[in-house]
Formats: structure tokens, sequence, C-alpha cells
């Protein structure tokens, strides 16, 4: 059959966007695999509902691959996205392969039967189901309801499980032997404990999900790409629903290390979704690839998997070093949180070549306590990070506390006496309150607001005192590390408070 009969069909309203009418096709084959090559024996007409396009750049791989195959020609369905993009129109002409638009109302069904009006009865009965479950994620069903339309369908059973072990969708026993088996696959698909397992989407596997049908599927791959895609499509869906939520998240941080006024922050933890008296933590995770050239970024990838680690309960906003979730402890404690957070990066150690780096700040309430909570949290990411891997919390970053208990009472006032003593000097001579502003402002977690609240002074004279302190000393309090040497220092010479 030529290109040019089904143009002249009355009433498809077909359009060819590129290449020539005179085309001649033998079969139809639809598909939304990325890369279907595989399935194809060449001369077919290739009907898609352009599941498989996430980004412009997908488009050349996919039209690639139909022409390595030898197929006739391309049909895309405009149900997804209302119209044909453009660089699948161009990609089909730098290939040669005519392209043709159907409309939203025109079924594939009907144009498997006008193209070959006789096919077996199975055939028929299994484009009838494709289409059905295509149809059913085009019209927005969610990953329950297409699970239940696959098994209905198909007779395919499984589930959704993420790359730390948890289920998404479906029932399957000992989720993290999926994942495990899911890391350490050489490729995908592959067979494991029963099930075969299938990457959705092209993501990084670390913050992955795995597609666990029950069975051995290998002989009818085809199937299980086609769910993959349709899961990959709806997980798209639902990450473009979050990003709203990132955009406020990563302004919260923001405000908070920039010790904005805490009627502001409280205003902003609301639009996050925590109230002004709720406890929570702060958690700071990056995944460094050593010797990785491509791919995700630690921050970024470290957002990801911080997501997935907690269920996709919270969102992280990705900086410079890690990416940062503030999360509510409603019925729990952070050492819980802790404790939830190392069992699901033991599952994906798993994963050769990548390491999780998380560090969690204490139990906080309130914005004031914000600021300090993201500076302890990156401070024991580092620290996670300096490890190899692994989860630190707040408790962790004070340990060498204990260690310099141990050193000689005269060279621990030593130490003391150096840092402190043009402090104690200036007080003396100025009679100014240097050392006791010191103490409270590192109670306050390095709030300027909450400092000048204790000591009831205005924020500014808070401001120039800290900056005289950091003068006089050559120190940073904004830093970690100098923050923890005052606090020993403090300790030992017992200023007043």
């Amino acid at each position: 059959m030529r290109i040019r009969d089904l143009l002249d069909i009355p009433g498809l309203r077909l359009r060819l966007l590129t290449g020539d009418a005179d085309r001649e096709f033998g079969t139809v084959h639809i598909t939304d695999l990325p890369e279907p090559g595989r399935y194809l024996s060449g001369g077919e007409l290739v009907l898609t509902g352009l599941m498989w396009r996430q980004a412009p750049e997908d488009s050349a791989r996919f039209v690639t691959a139909l022409a390595e195959a030898g197929v006739a020609a391309v049909g895309a369905g405009a149900a997804l996205l209302g119209h044909v993009p453009d660089d699948l129109v161009a990609a089909c002409a730098a290939a040669g392969l005519p392209l043709l638009e159907v409309p939203t109302e025109v079924s594939f069904r009907t144009l498997t039967e006008l193209a070959a009006p006789r096919p077996p009865g199975d055939v028929r009965a299994a484009l009838g189901r494709h289409r059905r479950l295509v149809a059913a994620v085009a019209e927005g069903a969610d990953l329950r309801e297409l699970f239940e339309l696959t098994a209905a369908e198909l007779g395919v059973t499984g589930a959704v499980v993420t790359a730390s072990g948890q289920v998404v969708v479906g029932t399957v026993a000992e989720p993290e032997q999926v994942a495990r088996a899911y890391l350490t696959a050489p490729r995908l698909p592959a067979r494991a404990h029963g099930r075969t397992i299938f990457a959705v989407g092209r993501g990084h596997r670390a913050a992955g999900w795995a597609l666990a049908l029950d069975g051995d599927l290998l002989d009818r791959a085809d199937l299980g790409y086609e769910l993959a895609a349709c899961v990959g499509l709806e997980r798209t869906r639902m990450e473009e629903g979050r990003r709203v939520e990132r955009r406020l998240a990563e302004q919260l941080v923001v405000a908070a290390l920039a010790d904005a006024d805490p009627a502001e922050l409280n205003a902003r933890l609301r639009t996050c979704g925590l109230d002004a008296a709720e406890p929570y933590a702060v958690v700071d995770v990056s995944v460094p690839r050593p010797g990785a050239t491509r791919g995700p970024d630690p921050a970024t990838l470290g957002g990801q998997v911080v997501e997935e680690l907690l269920g996709r309960e919270v969102v992280a906003a990705a900086g410079a070093g890690g990416a940062v979730a503030v999360v509510p402890l409603r019925g729990s404690t952070a050492d819980e949180l802790a404790a939830r957070l190392r069992a699901a990066a033991e599952v994906l150690s798993a994963l050769p070549g990548t390491r999780v780096c998380a560090g969690l700040s204490g139990s906080l309430t309130g914005a004031a306590a914000l600021r300090g909570g993201v500076e302890e949290a990156g401070h024991a990411r580092r620290l996670a990070e300096a490890r190899g891997g692994g989860v630190v919390t707040s408790d962790e970053i004070y340990t060498h506390a204990l260690l310099l208990a141990t050193v000689p009472g005269d060279v621990r006032r030593s130490f003391a006496a150096r840092l402190l003593s043009p402090l104690l000097d200036y007080d003396r001579s100025h009679q100014s309150d240097l050392v006791r502003t010191l103490g409270v402002f590192l109670d306050c977690a390095g709030s300027w607001n909450a400092c000048a609240e204790r000591l009831h002074v205005h924020v500014n004279t808070v401001r120039y005192r800290v900056r005289r302190i950091e003068e006089l000393t050559g120190r940073n309090l904004s830093t970690m590390a100098d923050r923890v040497d005052f606090f020993l220092a403090l300790r030992d010479t017992g200023p007043p408070r």
C-alpha cells in the first residue's frame, strides 16, 4: 500500500509533513519504545504516540533507529502533545522518511485495519489491547489504574520499585532484593528472583525506578518496554508537579542563610507545608561518582536520591555542594529519620561507582533555627564525603570535643587563651561584651535575630559585634570549623553567659 492511498481516504484528514507520498509500506507496527529497531523487520509504517519523547534530542535517536531498521514511513499521533514537534519533522526529513500527522480523533487501530484489513484474530486483539493501554495513559490514568489495566488486558502482574527498595505501585515480596538486582544488573532487562526487571526511563540508576514483572518475559520484552514507557510518562507528570515545590524550598533555604526576618521565614515555612511550631530536621545529600565525566552532578543527583529515599514525601533544593531538604518530623524523631536514611542508603550501596553522602541536623523548631540546621547538615554531609559515604548526624560533628577531653588541661587552656585572648583584652579595655555575644551567638546556631532577642539588643548591634570578633581573631563565624573551635574554647574558659 502507498502513503498516498491513506492520504486519499475521506475523513481521516492525515497530513504528510515530509517525504514521498508514493512510498509503499507492507505492514503496520505500533510502538512507543525510544529505540524500537530490534522489533522491526523493514518496510513498515510505524505508528507512534510520541510517549518516548522527553526532550527534542530524542527525535533524532528514534528516527535513526527506524531508518537503520529500514522502515517505510512514520505516523505520529497528535493526541499527547497536540501537534507533531518540529524536531521529529526535521529528523524524518534528514533521514528521508515520510512522516504523517495522525489527528487526535483517528485511532491507530483504524489506520491498522485500513492498511491491513484482515490480520489474524490474535493480531487484532493484541493491537486493541495495546491501543487501550496507550489511551489510558494519555487520558490521565494513574499508576495503580495502569497496573490494573495491564493485569486485565495482558495477564501481566508485577510492581514498580525505587532504587532504594520502596514499592511505588503493585505487589512484590522483598522489594530490596529487586532493587539490588536492578542496581547490579550489567544490562536491562534482566531475569532475577523469578521476575523480569526493566528500567523506567533513562536517568541515573541511583534515582531510578525498576519495573519488576512476574515470570520470564525476555521473549516478550516489547511488552515490558511498552509498560515501562507508560510508567515513565506518569513519572514525568508527577515530576512536573514537584518543580514549583522545589523552587519554594530553594527560596526558603536561601532566605534562611541570608538570615531573613523571622516573620518572613515563618511565612516561607508555611508555604512549604511546615507549621512554625512543628519539629523538623534538615537533610543535606550529595552523590559523588568518582571518575564520572557524564551525567548529573553530585548535588543534582543527591536531590533526586534523597527524594526517593524519603518516599517522595519531601522535595530537595540543589545547592553548590549538596541538595537540601527540610523534613517534617511528624510523629517521629531525628534518630528515626537517620535510621530510615541509613537503611535506604545501604541498598543503594550495591550500585558500583556511586556513594551516597548524607548529613542530618538535629531536631529543630521554628524559623530561627533553620539557618543553623542547614549549616549543621552541610557540615555533616562534608564529613560523610570525607568518610567515603554514609549518613552522618549532627551529634557526630562535635565528636572531636570528646577527643579534646583527652588532651592535657594545660594544652586545652593554652588553645582557649590563644583564640579568645584578643576578645577578652578588648572587652576589658572597652567595657564591651564580645565574649558573651559570641557565646549567645553560638547557642543560637548563628542566627542574628535570635541572638539579638536573647541579648535584648538591635540585630545591627549583633552584626557589628560579630564582625569585630572576626576582625580581632582572624576567624570566620560563617564556617562550622571556626564555630566549633570557639565552642570548645568557650567551654574551657567558662565565660559569663
